[in-house]
């Protein structure tokens, strides 16, 4: 089972890593499918996309600086499906009356984000050689991942579904499995050298394809607009661990502490199946 897992999860991943888009009525008609073959079971399914801005927190630039931190922003966009305990679809009825069916729901996600990433920030303003060096390298992050996350919601899932309430914060936390592949070039020429390449990454550049985990944190909130459609806005703290390389970098230097992190900000729209 462990390797017709991975193999689904590698599959999936180069699928979406070159034509990200193209699949998505695919995985449509996937998850509404299973709402069929689920409905029997206890719980519903709600499906909805999200997008929006993805600052990038990396090797490149300077750490706290203004600059890199603003400067440094892609693009996400995401598949979110969830499984939801309070509403049964086969009896068009509310499940038994727990704590856990009307506070809690699975959220799975599949999401891919791109961000080009430049040297920022007052090192790489130096008219130096140094200087010139960060401002001529350039990097991006490709990253594709999917993953699963627990949802909490303080307030009644069912006073919320049936318009009691036209807003409902939740906090999320979970895990992603990643697959990056980046990229990082320089006017100057290939990378690498002490001429085009700034001392603290002579020999740290990566750029081959990884894989690493990320732990997801999210806070956010619904609000109804539709007795099957609520619009969600959320922002996701995902730190990854077991690699520093998501980004291509991985710096000899002592502010080399954290391991790459992203923050993302996005809007979305679900609708319940």
């Amino acid at each position: 089972m462990d390797y017709i897992l991975l193999y689904l999860l590698q599959s999936l991943r180069l699928i979406l890593m070159t034509h990200p888009f193209r699949y998505i009525s695919i995985l449509l008609v996937v998850l509404a499918s299973s709402n069929l073959s689920n409905a029997q079971l206890g719980f519903s399914h709600e499906l909805g996309f999200i997008t929006g801005p993805v600052a990038f927190q990396s090797d490149y630039g300077e750490r706290y600086d203004w600059d890199t931190n603003s400067g440094n922003v892609g693009i996400g966009v995401g598949l979110v499906h969830y499984i939801n305990f309070a509403y049964r679809a086969d009896c068009d009825c509310y499940s038994a009356d727990t704590y856990w069916n009307d506070h809690f729901k699975i959220r799975s996600e599949i999401s891919y984000h791109v961000t080009t990433l430049n040297h920022l920030g007052p090192e790489a303003e130096k008219p130096s050689l140094g200087g010139l060096q960060l401002r001529s390298m350039q990097g991006k992050a490709n990253v594709f991942e999917a993953g699963a996350h627990l949802e909490w919601f303080p307030w009644s899932i069912r006073d919320f579904q049936t318009g009691g309430k036209k807003i409902a914060p939740y906090l999320g936390l979970g895990a992603h499995y990643v697959s990056y592949r980046p990229e990082a070039t320089s006017t100057l020429g290939p990378l690498g050298n002490p001429v085009t390449t700034f001392p603290t990454f002579i020999d740290r550049i990566d750029t081959s394809q990884g894989s690493a985990i990320a732990v997801v944190g999210d806070v956010g909130l619904r609000y109804k607009v539709g007795p099957m459609s609520d619009i969600l806005i959320s922002s996701k703290w995902h730190y990854y661990t077991g690699s520093n390389l998501v980004d291509g970098l991985s710096p000899n230097n002592v502010n080399n502490r954290a391991n790459d992190w992203i923050w993302w900000f996005n809007v979305g729209y679900i609708f319940y199946l």
